[in-house]
């Protein structure tokens, strides 16, 4: 496995990301090598690997200058890509030297690996920042099978073609074996931008592209939750005192959580007027439902990201100044990371999870909320059309989240639902989600790659 970041797994549970979560818990059923970086910035280059061992996992990791983590993290990777899959192209701002410096990462990456690679080992490289990485591999003489996997959502032409290098991008994607994506319409856009002139491939209804005489494999492979884990995680801290304690306030109130990173594609303002507008649509609700949000830090010393925390305190405290009683607060904010188990614990006690994001590529909070519920009277997952789980979880209650009326509506229909329409729907939806498990997308994925050795 091969990520921007590694997280090796810490003592005391602290929450990880959503590809964090997905590529350790891949690595804990059969065992394997995880290489990235280790979040530590040195002065003068790239550190050599570095090796931490824990049960059948090596986690092998290097450390980037300050000047790679501005360019190559912060900014190309960040500031150019993030936003431009997420169709979010108002965020762009570009820098010619963060392209040479996001080049550059992905070429020492290359020679740094190969230096642990065997024979007989596949590649899995995982999200946006790694995008040249195979390309790079095959430069250094490396013959493996190399499989990438998006995780985010892959754009249109027309967003994609405002990203300086884009045409870079497509061919370098072409140096990969196998190319996962999370929804069938992510799959459908990189197949519409790689037949453009500048790549000219030959796709068909199948998973074969053919690129200049070589074929490749690209699929749909929706990235899933450890289910049984996730069940006995909300089991275990559903009754403990650190979860019934930020759960039962003074108002005995039904709970709306959403978990998100502190992120502009999480629609997290928007989600705050929804609520807001919900209270006012429906003046029953006040004072008998509290929207908990939990919403860490995330790439702090990018501006953009900095503001978002302001903005957000600035519409809750309005939200909370305007409805507020000595006994009730509408919105609780809490930004910091809530560590797994209390977590699937506050779901397992929230009426409905909000899950809004202007765009996604799938959303595991998503799906861990809908397993973490009690099948005897589950909460109602609320969630936008435009994450990519909205394409299997179906049974939801799908919302736009640039609609705020539609979203006050859906969290109003999520609270009255009927017990057993609730649980009509969670059973299908924990179908699909115990079918469509992170096992079976590390096993269907793995298995595509090692048909190409």
């Amino acid at each position: 496995m091969v990520s921007n970041r590694v997280a090796i797994p810490k003592e005391d549970g602290a929450a990880a990301g959503g590809l964090a979560v997905g590529i350790l818990a891949a690595l804990q059923e059969k065992g394997g090598v995880w290489f990235g970086w280790d979040g530590k910035l040195t002065e003068n280059e790239m550190s050599e690997p570095a090796k931490v061992t824990q049960g059948d996992i090596d986690f092998v990791t290097v450390s980037l200058t300050d000047d790679d983590y501005e360019r190559y993290y912060n900014g190309y990777s960040n500031r150019v890509l993030w936003p431009a899959c997420h169709y979010l192209l108002d965020f762009i701002q570009y820098d010619p030297g963060d392209f040479d410096g996001y080049l550059s990462v992905n070429s020492v990456f290359a020679c740094k690996l190969k230096t642990i690679l065997k024979p007989n080992d596949i590649i899995w490289v995982h999200d946006y920042h790694l995008i040249p990485l195979a390309a790079a591999l095959r430069s250094a003489g490396v013959e493996n099978p190399i499989g990438f996997f998006l995780h985010v959502p892959f754009p249109s032409f027309e967003a994609l073609r405002a990203v300086p290098g884009h045409e870079y991008l497509l061919r370098a994607l072409c140096a990969y074996d196998v190319l996962g994506f999370q929804a069938p319409r992510d799959l459908e856009t990189f197949k519409t931008c790689v037949r453009e002139p500048m790549v000219d491939a030959t796709t068909g209804p199948g998973t074969t592209i053919t690129v200049a005489g070589r074929s490749i494999v690209a699929d749909v492979f929706p990235i899933g939750v450890s289910f049984e884990a996730t069940v006995q995680l909300a089991d275990a801290a559903a009754g403990s005192d650190a979860v019934t304690g930020m759960v039962n306030g003074p108002a005995a109130a039904k709970l709306i959580i959403g978990v998100d990173r502190l992120d502009y594609s999480k629609g997290l303002k928007q989600r705050m007027l929804s609520y807001e507008r919900l209270l006012e649509k429906n003046p029953a609700t006040k004072g008998k439902v509290t929207l908990m949000q939990i919403a860490p830090p995330t790439r702090t010393g990018v501006r953009a990201y900095d503001d978002i925390r302001t903005e957000l305190e600035n519409t809750s405290g309005r939200i909370n100044g305007r409805f507020a009683t000595t006994e009730w607060i509408p919105i609780r904010c809490i930004y910091k990371s809530i560590s797994r188990g209390p977590l699937m614990g506050l779901f397992r006690h929230a009426h409905v999870g909000l899950v809004t994001p202007v765009r996604d590529g799938m959303n595991l909070v998503a799906k861990e909320y809908v397993v973490a519920q009690d099948p005897e009277d589950p909460g109602m997952l609320v969630l936008s059309s435009l994450a990519g789980a909205a394409c299997e979880l179906i049974d939801a209650i799908v919302v736009n989240p640039f609609d705020g009326d539609e979203v006050a509506d859906g969290i109003a229909r999520a609270l009255n639902m009927p017990l057993a329409e609730r649980r009509e729907r969670h059973a299908a939806m924990l179908e699909i989600l115990r079918k469509n498990d992170i096992a079976a997308w590390r096993r269907k994925f793995v298995a595509a790659l090692r048909t190409t050795a």
